[in-house]
């Protein structure tokens, strides 16, 4: 059986933690910035992790096993 590839776009969005959890970055900080506030641009800025309902999904995306 042939080896499994990853997801090129899900390698390029996705990071896995020291503890073995996926980090990911926020939406909405590309473009039309000037209407948003300070606080919003610079909490939008921080990486957050992805929540377990799609976990499974972005692990098999990845090819990691769990």
């Amino acid at each position: 059986m042939p080896k499994m590839k990853t997801n090129s776009g899900a390698k390029k969005r996705f990071a896995l933690t020291g503890t073995g959890k996926i980090k990911r970055k926020h939406a909405y900080k590309r473009h039309i910035l000037t209407k948003m506030s300070k606080v919003r641009k610079r909490h939008l800025s921080s990486s957050a992790l992805v929540d377990t309902t799609n976990e499974a999904l972005i692990r098999r995306l990845l090819t990691i096993g769990k």
